[in-house]
Protein backbone atom coordinates (compact mmCIF):
# COMPACT_ATOMS: atom_id res chain seq x y z
CA UNK A 1 0.00 0.00 0.00
CA UNK A 2 3.31 2.31 0.41
CA UNK A 3 4.06 1.68 -3.19
CA UNK A 4 0.77 2.00 -4.07
CA UNK A 5 0.49 5.67 -2.01
CA UNK A 6 3.63 7.00 -3.65
CA UNK A 7 3.04 6.01 -6.88
CA UNK A 8 -0.46 7.67 -6.74
CA UNK A 9 1.41 11.08 -5.51
CA UNK A 10 3.82 10.96 -8.42
CA UNK A 11 0.56 10.73 -10.75
CA UNK A 12 -1.26 13.61 -8.89
CA UNK A 13 2.18 15.83 -9.94
CA UNK A 14 2.37 14.65 -13.12
CA UNK A 15 -1.43 15.25 -13.69
CA UNK A 16 -1.42 19.12 -11.98
CA UNK A 17 2.27 19.98 -14.17
CA UNK A 18 0.21 18.68 -17.33
CA UNK A 19 -2.92 20.63 -16.62
CA UNK A 20 -1.16 23.46 -15.93
CA UNK A 21 0.77 23.33 -19.61
CA UNK A 22 -2.60 22.38 -21.27
CA UNK A 23 -4.27 24.96 -19.42
CA UNK A 24 -6.78 22.05 -18.89
CA UNK A 25 -8.78 22.26 -15.91
CA UNK A 26 -9.82 18.28 -16.55
CA UNK A 27 -6.05 17.42 -16.19
CA UNK A 28 -6.01 19.74 -13.21
CA UNK A 29 -8.87 18.00 -11.78
CA UNK A 30 -7.53 14.52 -12.17
CA UNK A 31 -4.77 15.80 -10.57
CA UNK A 32 -7.12 16.47 -7.46
CA UNK A 33 -8.46 13.36 -7.66
CA UNK A 34 -5.13 11.94 -7.55
CA UNK A 35 -4.20 13.75 -4.32
CA UNK A 36 -7.48 12.31 -2.72
CA UNK A 37 -6.64 8.76 -3.52
CA UNK A 38 -3.15 9.26 -2.35
CA UNK A 39 -4.64 10.67 1.41
CA UNK A 40 -7.08 8.03 1.08
CA UNK A 41 -4.46 5.49 0.71
CA UNK A 42 -2.80 6.80 4.03
CA UNK A 43 -6.00 6.75 5.88
CA UNK A 44 -6.37 3.02 4.75
CA UNK A 45 -3.24 2.05 5.97
CA UNK A 46 -3.30 3.91 9.39
CA UNK A 47 -6.73 2.17 9.42
CA UNK A 48 -5.15 -1.18 9.14
CA UNK A 49 -2.54 -0.68 11.44
CA UNK A 50 -4.48 0.39 14.40
CA UNK A 51 -7.49 -1.79 13.81
CA UNK A 52 -5.39 -4.92 14.34
CA UNK A 53 -4.43 -3.92 17.49
CA UNK A 54 -4.83 -6.95 20.28
CA UNK A 55 -8.63 -5.85 22.60
CA UNK A 56 -7.30 -4.81 25.94
CA UNK A 57 -9.08 -3.80 28.93
CA UNK A 58 -10.54 -0.33 27.30
CA UNK A 59 -11.73 -2.22 24.38
CA UNK A 60 -12.19 -6.00 24.85
CA UNK A 61 -13.68 -6.62 21.34
CA UNK A 62 -10.16 -5.14 19.99
CA UNK A 63 -10.27 -2.11 17.13
CA UNK A 64 -12.08 -3.68 14.41
CA UNK A 65 -14.76 -0.73 13.91
CA UNK A 66 -11.39 1.95 13.57
CA UNK A 67 -11.82 0.94 9.74
CA UNK A 68 -14.85 2.45 9.31
CA UNK A 69 -13.58 5.80 10.91
CA UNK A 70 -10.86 5.89 9.15
CA UNK A 71 -12.67 5.55 6.17
CA UNK A 72 -14.99 7.75 6.81
CA UNK A 73 -12.02 10.67 6.99
CA UNK A 74 -10.58 9.09 3.39
CA UNK A 75 -14.30 9.90 2.20
CA UNK A 76 -14.36 13.64 3.93
CA UNK A 77 -10.99 14.29 2.30
CA UNK A 78 -11.86 12.94 -1.04
CA UNK A 79 -14.59 14.89 -1.23
CA UNK A 80 -12.40 18.25 0.14
CA UNK A 81 -9.25 17.60 -1.75
CA UNK A 82 -11.17 16.42 -5.03
CA UNK A 83 -15.13 17.15 -5.49
CA UNK A 84 -15.19 21.08 -4.58
CA UNK A 85 -11.78 21.34 -6.51
CA UNK A 86 -12.88 19.86 -10.00
CA UNK A 87 -16.42 21.34 -9.57
CA UNK A 88 -15.68 24.96 -9.11
CA UNK A 89 -13.17 25.63 -11.32
CA UNK A 90 -14.79 23.39 -13.83
CA UNK A 91 -17.56 26.15 -13.65
CA UNK A 92 -15.16 28.95 -14.11
CA UNK A 93 -13.40 27.04 -17.04
CA UNK A 94 -17.50 26.64 -18.90
CA UNK A 95 -18.03 29.87 -17.95
CA UNK A 96 -14.73 31.39 -19.52
CA UNK A 97 -12.54 32.10 -17.34
CA UNK A 98 -10.31 28.81 -17.32
CA UNK A 99 -6.20 28.86 -17.66
CA UNK A 100 -4.67 28.82 -21.60
CA UNK A 101 -1.61 26.42 -22.68
CA UNK A 102 -0.81 25.08 -25.53
CA UNK A 103 1.75 21.78 -24.31
CA UNK A 104 -1.54 19.73 -25.02
CA UNK A 105 0.88 16.49 -25.98
CA UNK A 106 2.14 16.38 -22.15
CA UNK A 107 -1.59 15.81 -20.90
CA UNK A 108 -2.06 13.12 -23.47
CA UNK A 109 0.92 11.63 -22.61
CA UNK A 110 0.27 11.46 -18.72
CA UNK A 111 -3.26 10.18 -19.64
CA UNK A 112 -1.66 7.16 -21.61
CA UNK A 113 0.59 6.58 -18.27
CA UNK A 114 -1.98 7.14 -16.06
CA UNK A 115 -4.66 4.40 -17.71
CA UNK A 116 -1.24 1.97 -17.62
CA UNK A 117 -0.86 2.44 -14.05
CA UNK A 118 -4.41 2.58 -12.88
CA UNK A 119 -5.83 0.10 -15.42
CA UNK A 120 -3.13 -2.43 -14.19
CA UNK A 121 -4.55 -1.29 -10.06
CA UNK A 122 -7.90 -1.65 -11.58
CA UNK A 123 -7.56 -5.10 -12.90
CA UNK A 124 -6.22 -6.61 -9.87
CA UNK A 125 -8.95 -5.29 -7.93
CA UNK A 126 -11.62 -6.76 -10.18
CA UNK A 127 -9.36 -10.46 -10.04
CA UNK A 128 -9.67 -9.66 -6.16
CA UNK A 129 -13.12 -9.47 -5.93
CA UNK A 130 -13.61 -12.23 -8.37
CA UNK A 131 -11.72 -14.44 -6.36
CA UNK A 132 -13.66 -13.65 -3.46
CA UNK A 133 -17.28 -14.07 -4.87
CA UNK A 134 -15.44 -17.58 -6.14
CA UNK A 135 -14.81 -18.68 -2.65
CA UNK A 136 -18.76 -17.05 -1.57
CA UNK A 137 -20.32 -18.65 -4.63
CA UNK A 138 -21.76 -14.97 -5.32
CA UNK A 139 -22.27 -12.83 -7.97
CA UNK A 140 -19.49 -9.65 -8.11
CA UNK A 141 -22.33 -7.18 -7.20
CA UNK A 142 -24.13 -8.79 -4.53
CA UNK A 143 -20.67 -9.65 -2.77
CA UNK A 144 -19.38 -6.05 -2.60
CA UNK A 145 -23.12 -5.05 -1.66
CA UNK A 146 -22.78 -7.61 2.11
CA UNK A 147 -19.14 -7.52 2.48
CA UNK A 148 -18.56 -6.06 5.47
CA UNK A 149 -14.62 -5.05 4.04
CA UNK A 150 -14.87 -1.47 3.71
CA UNK A 151 -10.90 -1.50 2.98
CA UNK A 152 -11.86 -3.93 -0.39
CA UNK A 153 -14.77 -1.71 -1.14
CA UNK A 154 -12.44 1.51 -0.97
CA UNK A 155 -9.94 0.06 -3.33
CA UNK A 156 -12.52 -0.89 -5.63
CA UNK A 157 -14.66 2.22 -5.98
CA UNK A 158 -11.50 4.19 -6.28
CA UNK A 159 -9.65 2.23 -9.00
CA UNK A 160 -13.40 1.98 -10.81
CA UNK A 161 -13.62 6.02 -10.29
CA UNK A 162 -10.13 6.33 -11.54
CA UNK A 163 -10.69 4.91 -14.63
CA UNK A 164 -14.04 6.31 -15.39
CA UNK A 165 -12.24 9.92 -14.21
CA UNK A 166 -9.46 9.90 -17.06
CA UNK A 167 -12.24 9.36 -19.62
CA UNK A 168 -13.70 12.23 -18.72
CA UNK A 169 -10.42 14.01 -18.50
CA UNK A 170 -9.56 12.56 -22.29
CA UNK A 171 -13.05 13.57 -23.54
CA UNK A 172 -12.93 16.92 -22.32
CA UNK A 173 -9.35 17.15 -23.45
CA UNK A 174 -9.69 16.47 -27.07
CA UNK A 175 -13.59 17.84 -27.40
CA UNK A 176 -11.25 21.45 -26.48
CA UNK A 177 -8.95 20.67 -29.19
CA UNK A 178 -11.42 19.83 -31.78
CA UNK A 179 -14.19 22.72 -31.23
CA UNK A 180 -11.74 25.34 -29.90
CA UNK A 181 -14.08 25.40 -26.63
CA UNK A 182 -13.13 25.66 -23.28
CA UNK A 183 -16.39 24.44 -21.95
CA UNK A 184 -15.97 20.60 -23.03
CA UNK A 185 -12.93 20.99 -20.90
CA UNK A 186 -14.90 22.43 -18.16
CA UNK A 187 -17.35 20.15 -18.49
CA UNK A 188 -14.78 17.23 -17.98
CA UNK A 189 -13.69 18.64 -15.09
CA UNK A 190 -17.35 18.91 -13.58
CA UNK A 191 -17.94 15.70 -14.39
CA UNK A 192 -14.79 14.54 -12.46
CA UNK A 193 -16.10 16.45 -9.93
CA UNK A 194 -19.33 14.90 -9.39
CA UNK A 195 -17.50 11.39 -10.07
CA UNK A 196 -15.43 12.19 -6.59
CA UNK A 197 -18.93 13.32 -5.05
CA UNK A 198 -20.24 10.52 -5.36
CA UNK A 199 -17.61 8.08 -4.40
CA UNK A 200 -17.20 10.08 -1.31
CA UNK A 201 -20.71 9.51 -0.28
CA UNK A 202 -20.81 6.00 -1.30
CA UNK A 203 -17.49 4.82 0.71
CA UNK A 204 -19.00 7.48 3.67
CA UNK A 205 -22.32 5.29 3.71
CA UNK A 206 -20.58 2.24 3.99
CA UNK A 207 -18.44 3.51 6.69
CA UNK A 208 -20.82 4.48 8.59
CA UNK A 209 -23.59 1.70 8.20
CA UNK A 210 -21.14 -0.34 9.49
CA UNK A 211 -19.75 1.93 12.50
CA UNK A 212 -22.99 2.02 14.01
CA UNK A 213 -22.98 -1.94 14.00
CA UNK A 214 -24.04 -3.86 10.86
CA UNK A 215 -25.27 -7.65 11.61
CA UNK A 216 -24.16 -10.07 9.95
CA UNK A 217 -25.87 -11.31 6.11
CA UNK A 218 -28.76 -13.26 5.73
CA UNK A 219 -26.75 -16.25 4.67
CA UNK A 220 -24.46 -16.51 7.60
CA UNK A 221 -27.31 -16.13 10.26
CA UNK A 222 -29.01 -18.80 8.25
CA UNK A 223 -25.86 -20.99 9.11
CA UNK A 224 -25.83 -19.74 13.05
CA UNK A 225 -29.16 -20.66 13.44
CA UNK A 226 -28.68 -24.13 12.19
CA UNK A 227 -25.83 -24.63 14.25
CA UNK A 228 -27.69 -24.22 17.08
CA UNK A 229 -30.45 -26.12 15.98
CA UNK A 230 -28.76 -28.69 15.37
CA UNK A 231 -27.10 -29.20 18.83
CA UNK A 232 -28.37 -31.87 20.81
CA UNK A 233 -31.25 -30.47 23.74
CA UNK A 234 -31.35 -27.13 21.69
CA UNK A 235 -35.48 -26.67 20.95
CA UNK A 236 -35.51 -23.54 19.57
CA UNK A 237 -33.89 -20.18 19.39
CA UNK A 238 -35.78 -17.55 21.05
CA UNK A 239 -33.18 -14.46 20.00
CA UNK A 240 -30.18 -14.35 17.75
CA UNK A 241 -28.35 -11.45 17.36
CA UNK A 242 -25.10 -10.57 15.57
CA UNK A 243 -23.21 -7.33 14.90
CA UNK A 244 -19.72 -7.03 13.25
CA UNK A 245 -16.60 -5.55 15.08
CA UNK A 246 -14.27 -5.11 11.68
CA UNK A 247 -14.78 -7.16 8.63
CA UNK A 248 -13.22 -9.63 10.06
CA UNK A 249 -14.67 -10.01 13.42
CA UNK A 250 -18.22 -11.04 14.25
CA UNK A 251 -20.05 -11.23 17.33
CA UNK A 252 -22.96 -13.72 17.84
CA UNK A 253 -25.85 -13.19 21.21
CA UNK A 254 -28.30 -15.86 21.33
CA UNK A 255 -31.31 -16.62 23.65
CA UNK A 256 -31.42 -20.49 23.16
CA UNK A 257 -34.16 -22.66 24.53
CA UNK A 258 -33.21 -26.27 25.89
CA UNK A 259 -35.30 -29.06 26.25
CA UNK A 260 -36.71 -29.97 29.81
CA UNK A 261 -34.40 -32.88 30.63
CA UNK A 262 -30.89 -31.48 30.31
CA UNK A 263 -29.12 -30.08 33.15
CA UNK A 264 -27.04 -26.65 33.62
CA UNK A 265 -23.83 -28.57 33.12
CA UNK A 266 -24.83 -30.19 30.05
CA UNK A 267 -25.92 -26.88 28.81
CA UNK A 268 -22.91 -25.50 29.49
CA UNK A 269 -21.34 -27.95 27.36
CA UNK A 270 -23.33 -27.89 24.30
CA UNK A 271 -23.23 -24.09 24.64
CA UNK A 272 -18.78 -24.64 24.24
CA UNK A 273 -19.53 -27.57 21.24
CA UNK A 274 -21.69 -24.89 19.56
CA UNK A 275 -18.70 -21.88 20.17
CA UNK A 276 -16.55 -24.44 18.40
CA UNK A 277 -18.32 -25.42 15.60
CA UNK A 278 -19.83 -21.62 14.82
CA UNK A 279 -16.08 -20.89 14.92
CA UNK A 280 -15.18 -23.61 12.51
CA UNK A 281 -18.01 -22.63 10.01
CA UNK A 282 -17.67 -18.73 10.40
CA UNK A 283 -14.07 -17.94 10.97
CA UNK A 284 -14.91 -14.65 11.34
CA UNK A 285 -17.16 -15.34 14.69
CA UNK A 286 -14.47 -13.95 17.58
CA UNK A 287 -17.42 -13.76 20.16
CA UNK A 288 -20.08 -16.03 21.23
CA UNK A 289 -22.67 -15.38 23.67
CA UNK A 290 -25.32 -17.79 24.77
CA UNK A 291 -27.83 -17.52 27.66
CA UNK A 292 -29.61 -20.76 27.68
CA UNK A 293 -33.22 -21.23 29.01
CA UNK A 294 -35.78 -23.78 30.13
CA UNK A 295 -39.29 -23.98 29.69
CA UNK A 296 -39.75 -25.02 33.48
CA UNK A 297 -37.42 -22.17 35.09
CA UNK A 298 -34.47 -23.19 37.72
CA UNK A 299 -32.65 -20.38 38.63
CA UNK A 300 -29.38 -22.64 39.06
CA UNK A 301 -29.72 -23.66 35.55
CA UNK A 302 -31.55 -20.53 33.55
CA UNK A 303 -28.17 -18.03 34.64
CA UNK A 304 -25.77 -20.01 32.97
CA UNK A 305 -23.75 -17.88 30.15
CA UNK A 306 -21.64 -18.96 27.94
CA UNK A 307 -18.67 -16.49 26.77
CA UNK A 308 -17.05 -17.95 24.31
CA UNK A 309 -14.42 -15.17 23.59
CA UNK A 310 -12.62 -16.68 27.07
Amino acid sequence: MLVAGFANLILALAKLVAGALAGSSAMLAEGAHSIGDTLNQGFLLASLRRSERPPDRRHPFGYGNERYVWSLLAAFGIFVAGAGFSISYGILTMLGHGGSGTSVWVAYAVLVLAAVLEGTSWLRAVYQARMETRRNRRGLLEHVRRSPDVTFKAALFEDSAAMIGLLFAAGGLILREITGSDFWDGLGSVLIGVLLAGLAFAIGRESTVLLIGRAADPAAQRVIRAEILGSPGVTGVAELLTMHFGPEQLLVAAKVNFSDDISADEAEDVAGEIDRRLRERLPVVRHVFLDPTQRTARPAETSVIKDASG
